[in-house]
């Protein structure tokens, strides 16, 4: 079997996606896979079977309105030459939670899940978006043979993408045209990367001149606060988060198949990178066809550095009431 995976992906075909779990992030993930034109073919697996045959058929009659994509639903064995397996199992964020608070339950589904993948998709590429992400990205590598290149958390693009948005909205500019990230732990202990912020090579800081309010450093404050609360706001609005997420993951999904070389915020294993070691983290990634291309060095200035520290010190200490052991590799 693992060897009719390796000659699937010698030879050129449309990409297959497979994504673990059906519930609103997995469906719209699959629905936004469809409209982008990215896959070939989509795979959805839950443990509620139902609800994903319904999701698949949904979604499938979406395609004349698209480009031809095959849509179904399985079990594991349906994931068998998967190009990239998408994780989003799990128990959801509920109002009044933080996403460190659903470690225990989501670590004993990553155990069951893991193992079954691997039998019949040990060449894919995971991406885990399941949260807690960072966590989980760990739990992967320690509980799985897949490599570091091939594991990548979907971190902290959602972060960024927020940071970018409410950033364009206080500068009066298109948010594509922004260039910000967050970085570190995708929660509470996240990093802004405030030293590098820009529109179009304008340093974003109080009084810069990117736009014609002045606005001081209370404003570029209530910036990061809306985009680091953004999730709670949302989940006490209306329960969950899931749209900007899918395309989010839609965008990683594609810099993959087609190779793209794109910088992306993500979470993975740190190697040493401003002196932090053995947790998973969000930095900037160039992502091609073979998963993680290289991890960008980019410059931080000092405080920036150490609240990448107390980022991985806040997630190193929650590994350490986990019962995880190294894959033998």
């Amino acid at each position: 079997m693992p060897g009719q995976n390796a000659e699937r992906q010698t030879k050129h075909h449309p990409p297959k996606i497979s994504i673990i779990g059906a519930g609103m992030v997995g469906a719209s993930l699959a629905y936004s896979l469809v409209v982008e034109r990215v896959a070939g073919e989509i795979v959805l697996v839950d443990v509620n079977r139902d609800r994903a045959e319904g999701e698949a058929k949904d979604i499938a009659h979406a395609v004349p309105f698209s480009a031809p994509t095959l849509i179904t639903s399985g079990d594991y064995d349906a994931c068998l030459a998967s190009d990239v397996v998408v994780i989003t199992s799990g128990v959801a964020q509920k109002v009044g939670e933080t996403r460190l608070d659903l470690v225990g339950k989501n670590v004993a589904i990553f155990r069951e899940i893991l193992p079954r993948l691997e039998r019949v998709a040990p060449n894919a590429i995971l991406l885990i978006v399941s949260n807690p992400v960072d966590i989980l990205t760990y739990a992967t590598l320690k509980l799985s043979s897949y490599p570091r290149e091939r594991v990548i958390g979907a971190g902290t693009v959602l972060d960024t993408a927020r940071f970018r948005h409410e950033l364009g909205r206080l500068c009066s500019v298109d948010p594509r045209n922004v260039h910000a990230y967050v970085i570190g732990e995708h929660g509470d202990s996240e990093v802004p990367v405030w030293s590098l912020a820009n529109v179009a090579g304008i340093a974003v800081k109080p009084d810069c001149g990117a736009c014609r309010s002045g606005c001081g450093q209370s404003d570029l404050d209530r910036v990061f606060e809306t985009v680091k609360n953004a999730a709670y706001d949302i989940i006490r609005l209306k329960g969950a988060t899931y749209f900007a997420v899918a395309l989010g993951t839609t965008r990683m999904v594609e810099a993959i198949v087609r190779d793209q070389n794109t910088v992306v915020t993500a979470s993975t294993l740190l190697e040493g990178q401003y002196g932090i070691r053995d947790v998973c983290l969000s930095l900037p990634l160039v992502l091609g066809r073979g998963g993680i291309v290289r991890v960008l060095d980019i410059p931080l200035a000092p405080n920036e550095i150490a609240a990448m520290e107390r980022s991985a010190h806040t997630l190193q200490e929650v590994l350490l009431q986990l019962e995880l052991h190294l894959h033998p590799r």
